[in-house]
């Protein structure tokens, strides 16, 4: 047996988020203006980014970042779109 065989049959891809559609956004992110909305959607991020990025902008980014995912990429970009402040209409 060559050694490819032996690590491919060892070894598993990781599962893939599928990327995030509008149900999902208003499934995970119930209170997202439109504006918001699609800035998010934009980004194109995975259903695993969006549940991330509500756990931190909910406040609970402490309890992700001490099992091992700290806050980078695009999860960074969607906190700071969930936690921005609405401007006053003036």
């Amino acid at each position: 047996m060559s050694p490819t065989a032996t690590a491919s049959s060892t070894s598993r891809p990781e599962p893939v988020s599928p990327m995030a559609g509008r149900d999902d956004l208003r499934r995970l992110l119930h209170d997202v203006d439109d504006a918001r909305f699609l800035e998010i959607l934009n980004l194109s991020p995975t259903v695993a980014e969006v549940e991330q990025a509500a756990i931190w902008a909910a406040g609970d980014g402490h309890a992700v970042d001490r099992a091992g995912h700290p806050l980078s990429g695009t999860v960074a970009r969607l906190v700071g779109i969930l936690q921005r402040d609405e401007e006053p209409d003036r």
